[in-house]
């Protein structure tokens, strides 16, 4: 990573650190060392709010580079502070939603004179809002991931089991460049590339707060696929996360086997048209609350708000934000008064089950410009047959 991308993104922090009265802060978590030094070790970035930032280092050992230290335990920091001529912060924001309590004990001990706050939401606020250069990164995610869906009728074999099929879409993305992990923020979320869903399996409610469930293979990690025959009559859904890049770009595809329902295709134009309506509506000022409204009053007037983002359990959201994580800011979603500002960038799901049939509708990533959004993942967005 370039050295003036990362100062970018180290001020950006700086900035919201300074409106809080925080002097520095204490940077050890995987995704936020990706995004202040620019990949993953084992250490800590200093981040002090008036001097270069530091990097200690406990792996690997082969790392060099100005302000960057090894050592062996987090106590040494202080005294390596201490030499550089470093004063000791007042206020010292560590990754209090991330780091597991005895870790955060630990740090915060290092500083025992030091006011210690949460610095996860700042972090959180200074990501939502991407650079020129992520945003490419995004564009280049969503290329690959556009190659790799284009080639997914091809992998379809009559008889396969929704497993079957998931393991070839699977190895279409690593095929087209994809690191295989799909990382989500929080302890509550787990997944491996994403899911595929078919039948009645896409209404099984699941624990996790995604849009559809599934049943998944096994109560250890009880989501997407679990082994259901593509039948004739069912429609399919991809959803897999593109990390191509470390940004997460996201997209979902319908296929079908053989043709469905009149009412599916029609529930699928319902998607497309609430897809329509917010690409059109949203713009920097406008909140993730305004554009879920409009939404639901869409599918309402459609006929379909009983199975819109599922059937039973319904995800109370259409869209959320992603970056390193496929859980960003914003959210779109009731009470998120949040407005979009230009650099966002957000994956927009209108999705609807049809019993019997399965899962319809569509999702495409979307950058916030000055005026408007602009769609970054292409590709044809119809029901797309099988065989």
């Amino acid at each position: 990573m370039l050295q003036p991308e990362l100062t970018l993104r180290r001020d950006k922090i700086r900035g919201l650190m300074a409106a809080r009265g925080i002097d520095a802060a204490l940077i050890t978590c995987n995704t936020n060392l990706i995004y202040t030094f620019g990949s993953v070790v084992s250490g800590y970035l200093y981040l002090p709010l008036h001097s270069p930032a530091l990097v200690f280092v406990k792996r690997p050992s082969n790392l060099q580079g100005e302000h960057l230290f090894h050592i062996r335990k987090p106590e040494q920091i202080v005294d390596l502070l201490r030499e550089q001529g470093l004063p000791m912060p007042a206020k010292l924001m560590l990754e209090g939603d991330e780091l597991p309590y005895t870790e955060y004990v630990r740090l915060a001990a290092l500083f025992p004179e030091a006011e210690v706050v949460n610095g996860t939401p700042l972090i959180r606020q200074a990501r939502s809002v991407k650079t020129a250069v992520e945003i490419e990164l995004f564009r280049r995610s969503a290329l690959a991931h556009a190659k790799a869906y284009e080639r997914i009728p091809d992998v379809y074999r009559p008889g396969m089991t929704d497993i079957e099929f998931s393991i070839e879409v699977e190895r279409l993305m690593r095929l087209q460049g994809s690191l295989g992990i799909f990382r989500v923020f929080g302890r509550s979320m787990e997944i491996y590339m994403g899911s595929v869903l078919t039948g009645d399996n896409a209404g099984y409610p699941s624990p996790y707060d995604f849009a559809l469930g599934g049943q998944g293979l096994d109560p250890a990690l009880p989501g997407g696929a679990n082994g259901t025959p593509l039948r004739e009559g069912q429609s399919v859904m991809v959803d897999l996360g593109g990390n191509f890049n470390g940004y997460m770009c996201d997209m979902t595809r319908v296929f079908s086997v053989g043709r469905l329902t009149d009412e599916a295709y029609a529930a699928h134009q319902v998607c497309l048209d609430v897809q329509e309506l917010v690409a059109r509506e949203a713009r920097p000022g406008v909140s993730g609350e305004e554009l879920y409204n409009a939404a639901i009053k869409l599918v309402g007037a459609a006929g379909f708000a009983d199975r819109f983002m599922g059937i039973g359990q319904q995800a109370r959201f259409i869209g959320h934000g992603i970056g390193l994580e496929i859980n960003e800011a914003p959210v779109l979603a009731p009470r998120m008064k949040q407005p979009l500002e230009a650099g966002m960038v957000f994956a927009l799901e209108p999705k609807i089950v049809i019993p019997g049939v399965g899962p319809v509708g569509t999702e495409n990533s979307w950058v916030v410009t000055a005026d408007g959004v602009e769609r970054l993942t292409q590709g044809e967005d119809g029901i797309v047959a099988l065989g």
